[in-house]
């Protein structure tokens, strides 16, 4: 018996016409706190996003700071030895973008400890590598208002 007759798990059918909808993944309750105040130990983004049609700008601003920490991680039954809050990074303020109705720039504060010690290039992805392909924006710029300073460049500096 061939695997097409049943000895594999049959493949999911997709239909390219389904595309992303809208809420899939509730990430505001967990990823936007508006009350947050960012420490020295912050490592701080500011994006400039433009959510698809669809897609409620604060779901928007929440699933950038999700994406581009630990809502990507895959559930797993030791998630209950790791504290989310410690790792997760955290849209913390908004601000619209001045003639542009459908474009907000989202400040993201990441926690030090998400990011391996020396290594510039292990933030640099976790931060920009997964967030530019999530469907649920249309556009997403970083910068220029990426800070780095003091306590941050000894961090990367330490290897």
């Amino acid at each position: 018996m061939s695997c097409r007759e049943g000895l594999m798990s049959p493949q999911t059918k997709t239909k390219a016409s389904v595309g992303f909808k809208a809420g899939v993944k509730d990430y505001k309750l967990t990823y936007y706190t508006p009350d947050y105040e960012t420490k020295d130990t912050d490592i701080l983004a500011a994006f400039r996003v433009t959510p698809q049609p669809g897609v409620p700008p604060e779901e928007a601003r929440a699933a950038v700071a999700a994406e581009s920490s630990t809502g990507t991680w895959t559930t797993v039954w030791t998630d209950g030895l790791t504290s989310l809050d410690r790792y997760k990074g955290r849209c913390y303020h908004i601000e619209p973008v001045a003639g542009e109705e459908s474009q907000f720039i989202a400040y993201v504060a990441y926690p030090l400890d998400l990011f391996e010690e020396g290594y510039v290039t292990n933030m640099f992805t976790s931060i920009v590598g997964n967030v530019f392909g999530f469907k649920a924006l249309r556009a997403l710029r970083l910068g220029p208002s990426y800070l780095l300073h003091g306590s941050h460049m000894r961090f990367l500096q330490s290897q």
